[in-house]
């Protein structure tokens, strides 16, 4: 039997529990017609259960604790944590105003004559300050819908402008799931993951943005939007500033909760008890999350001692002799993760230990292989049809995910700029770890 001071051994069997989470989840979903049909956690609880069961690690007893170390590995934990206060942070912003007071704030402020890339540009402030994607979607998209019917904008068009700014924010948020999970599973600092990050996709939103100039121009703004809260907007340019500045996240998530409530009990939004309530709310909003965190933890520890993760690196790498090819493995294993989970943040979880590998290998920066990672799970959950977001962008439009999609030109120019970003190897600056060793560009 393998010991942890031997050399794992390649084992493709190992895998044998990812295939049955494929199977159960993708599967299923697929033959039910309903790619929620079957929850993700119910998917994961029983590829666990493979994973123990067919384990080499000796007696069921000594296999499940070997399974819980996983679960309860240091950097699981701190995701949860973190996941709990961003939680608490993002429902008390809610709850206090703060996303309305950034609509209106954003909106109030566009072009009347550019009113598409406006929305466009508006998406990507609220999905950078409030984290998430599907929380943009469901704020904006209303907006957006109601401003086609004034204009004769297309009503797709308009879908894709929210989803693509929303991906923009999904990306680069420091309070997004898919941030504190590429980060954490890479062991690099957020800050140096946006510099890295920013760089690279900055120019392709700017490139959308002027893209939607030409395909809304002429056409005015009709939206008048409500007063402007500024005091509301305040802790979310807090929470940007400490973020980008290096403080710990947990003290900024819990700063910008603290923040949130003082502000939400001094304008009235709630009291004491509403901002508990809210910060409860936030926390279970993320129940599911941390559940399937936990569970994915102890699943890919039992196939990475059974030796699977030592067997996929194995095979990719075995023809690879160059950072750009190491590169593009790392994006083509997110991008696979992605289109089985529909779930970039569970695809993040479970690419990226096998990313960590292939980086330390070909001596690729952390917070390259961090942005890399974000950058592939946000532009195929982007544009998949099954994906929360297009999912949400259409029910809450009326159109099929299908016709939103010729427009997603966001997504689209997100994956060919960092395929581009890995040809040209840009920013060098930021390109290599610090291993001395010489490979090939």
């Amino acid at each position: 039997m393998k010991t942890e001071k031997n050399t794992i051994t390649p084992n493709a069997w190992a895998l044998v529990p990812l295939g049955v989470f494929l199977i159960a989840y993708l599967a299923v979903s697929v033959v039910a017609g309903d790619f929620y049909k079957m929850p993700i956690t119910v998917a994961f609880v029983l590829s666990s259960i493979v994973a123990v069961w067919m384990s080499k690690g000796g007696t069921l007893h000594n296999r499940i604790e070997l399974f819980c170390k996983g679960a309860a590995n240091a950097n699981i934990m701190l995701m949860v944590m973190i996941f709990i206060l961003a939680g608490a942070f993002a429902q008390t912003a809610k709850a206090m105003g703060a996303v309305d007071a950034t609509v209106n704030l954003t909106l109030s402020i566009l072009p009347g004559n550019v009113l598409a890339a406006g929305i466009f540009l508006a998406a990507c402030v609220i999905s950078v300050s409030v984290g998430t994607s599907v929380g943009t979607i469901v704020a904006l998209t209303p907006v957006a819908a109601g401003l086609s019917a004034q204009t004769g904008l297309p009503l797709p068009l308009m879908a894709a402008v929210v989803v693509g700014g929303a991906m923009f924010g999904d990306n680069l948020s420091f309070i997004s799931d898919t941030t504190i999970v590429a980060t954490r599973t890479q062991g690099c600092k957020m800050a140096d993951k946006f510099r890295t990050n920013f760089a690279i996709v900055m120019p392709f939103a700017i490139l959308t943005t002027v893209i939607y100039i030409l395909m809304g121009s002429g056409v005015q703004n009709a939206f008048t939007p409500g007063e402007i809260s500024w005091i509301k907007v305040l802790p979310y340019f807090v929470v940007l500033a400490a973020a980008i500045m290096g403080v710990n996240v947990m003290l900024v998530l819990l700063g910008g909760t603290v923040l949130c409530g003082l502000i939400g009990i001094l304008t009235g939004a709630f009291n004491i008890w509403g901002w508990t309530t809210a910060m409860g709310n936030g926390i279970t909003g993320m129940g599911e999350l941390i559940i399937v965190t936990i569970l994915a933890g102890g699943m890919l520890e039992m196939i990475r001692y059974n030796g699977g993760l030592a067997w996929i690196i194995q095979k990719m790498t075995a023809k690879l002799h160059t950072r750009r090819g190491a590169e593009v493995s790392i994006a083509g294993v997110i991008s696979f993760a992605n289109l089985c989970t529909a779930n970039n943040t569970i695809a993040l979880i479970m690419a990226g230990p096998i990313a960590k590998e292939i980086a330390g290998r070909f001596n690729i920066a952390p917070n390259r292989a961090a942005s890399l990672l974000d950058i592939f799970s946000c532009f195929v959950q982007g544009i998949i049809p099954y994906g929360a977001q297009l999912l949400m962008a259409a029910s809450l439009t009326g159109v099929s995910p299908v016709s939103i999609m010729k427009y997603l030109y966001y997504p689209y120019l997100l994956g060919f700029g960092a395929l581009l970003a890995i040809w040209l190897r840009y920013p060098r600056k930021h390109a290599m770890g610090t291993n001395s060793s010489q490979l090939e560009a």
